[in-house]
């Protein structure tokens, strides 16, 4: 799905390397993991909600 996707936005290889090579340089090897941490919370408190699954503020999943 995701080939297609890039291929749909006509990025080749060489242009998702410079893309990764300038994410790398700006935000440097020890924030990448934080930054996709955050962004699978995040994914996954949009599916929760959509789907209408909900729980305490207290209840902690993961």
């Amino acid at each position: 799905m995701l080939n297609s996707i890039l291929l749909i936005a006509g990025f080749g290889a060489p242009e998702i390397i410079i893309i990764l090579v300038v994410i790398l340089l700006l935000f440097g090897g020890r924030k990448i993991p934080e930054l996709m941490r955050g962004l699978g919370r995040g994914v996954k408190e949009f599916k929760d909600a959509k789907d209408g699954d909900s729980y305490k503020e207290g209840d902690r999943r993961e």
